[in-house]
């Protein structure tokens, strides 16, 4: 059931998270704290699902659970990587291309966008936190494939975080583990996640939140994933042209022989 009332209490609350998240931007003066912000809200949102509807059914919690272990993941892995680091290098390419005031575009550019592009992405959770329907196959290949994604994301992260922490691999490209069969394993693994999320939503009868799992492979490809990040990495690493020629870009498969 797509309850209007509650949707759009999740927006307000996802929202104010944002705005609290451009206050703090403006004492660090770096917007991409929204990275680590951006799964926070997406939870904040399934929360207000979960805790506001009166649906009773054990897809409701499961689903609640999941997207908790996903978004506590996602934000803290986002955290340790930039810990310490200069605003990261695609806000400081929104920023320059969006003076003057940046400061207070930055409220909808940046955080009030991101807070509504997450509101969207949330919809699988609307479904589950108001339906009552028992759990079925759908659920649980849906749980198969949350698992599915959500190990080869963390296992791709892991992989990469440990490669750059060794100082001889500076200015190099990473082409082991699962980043041998794709460019993008910790982006194919988040599509995949939010796919699961969908066929939990679609066993509730939430066909309509198909949109997340769209929305969420749009930007994964073609805007703020894999499009982004490419845009001029070769210029930055010139053996990256190399690793395009022989890696897919997002679904993973054997390395082409050039």
């Amino acid at each position: 059931m797509f309850d209007g009332t509650l949707y759009l209490m999740a927006l307000a609350a996802m929202l104010l998270l944002g705005l609290a998240g451009w206050v703090l931007s403006l004492l660090k003066k770096d917007v991409s704290i929204v990275d680590s912000l951006w799964s926070l809200m997406i939870l904040l949102g399934g929360a207000t699902f979960f805790y506001a509807s009166s649906a009773d059914s054990p897809r409701r919690t499961l689903a609640y659970i999941l997207l908790a272990v996903w978004a506590l993941r996602l934000c803290a892995h986002i955290t340790w990587v930039h810990w310490g680091q200069e605003e990261d290098y695609r806000y400081q390419r929104i920023r320059a291309n969006n003076e003057p005031n940046f400061t207070f575009k930055s409220i909808y550019i940046v955080f009030g966008l991101q807070a509504v592009l997450g509101w969207i992405v949330v919809l699988p959770l609307l479904a589950t936190s108001t339906s009552s329907a028992p759990l079925g196959w759908l659920d649980y290949a849906g749980v198969a494939l949350w698992l599915f994604g959500m190990l080869f994301e963390s296992i791709g992260d892991y992989q990469m975080a440990r490669f750059k922490a060794d100082p001889a691999s500076k200015g190099k490209v990473y082409n082991q583990g699962l980043w041998r069969y794709t460019r993008h394993p910790n982006y194919f693994g988040e599509c995949v996640i939010w796919w699961g999320f969908f066929l939990l939503a679609l066993a509730a009868g939430g066909y309509w939140s198909i949109l997340s799992p769209l929305l969420m492979t749009i930007l994964l490809l073609k805007v703020s994933g894999v499009a982004m990040l490419e845009q001029d990495i070769a210029e930055r690493r010139p053996a990256y042209s190399q690793y395009i020629k022989e890696t897919n870009a997002f679904i993973p498969w054997f390395p082409r022989k050039v």
